[in-house]
């Protein structure tokens, strides 16, 4: 099992540069988890797209719906204590140390892109190329 982030999840739904990778992530593990805050964080993602018509209402809704079964039963709380912890310790945001908090508390990696998150946590977050090759 890993950890996610938004930044994982989306690529699985909307097609983009990181789609490619995010596939071999989940050849290699397909037991992924988030924090619940992932929801809100691709319901943004929908609507940037949304406001850009790239999608409409329907295809948004399809895409959410898609998200919402990959996800299901992945969803984990985290210690609020915990995020901001976290939050102190780093330049990070609270809504990119929910996904370190939870790593962290299950003791997983955390697969992501945020080039933040990994320079600031090394010891729990990993990059897509890395988990893939490891």
């Amino acid at each position: 099992m890993i950890v996610v982030d938004t930044n994982i999840i989306v690529p699985l739904h909307l097609t983009s540069e990181s789609t490619r990778q995010v596939l071999e992530i989940l050849k290699k593990d397909a037991s992924w988890c988030s924090p619940p805050l992932w929801r809100s964080e691709f319901l943004n993602v929908l609507a940037g797209c949304l406001h850009r018509k790239s999608i409409n209402l329907d295809q948004a809704t399809q895409i959410m719906e898609a998200a919402l079964i990959t996800m299901a039963g992945s969803e984990i709380s985290i210690s609020p204590w915990r995020v901001l912890e976290l939050t102190l310790a780093s330049s990070c945001t609270a809504y990119e140390c929910e996904f370190v908090a939870l790593a962290k508390e299950l003791g997983l990696k955390l697969v992501t892109l945020d080039r933040q998150i990994l320079a600031h946590f090394p010891e729990t977050a990993i990059a897509p190329a890395e988990f893939i090759n490891k």
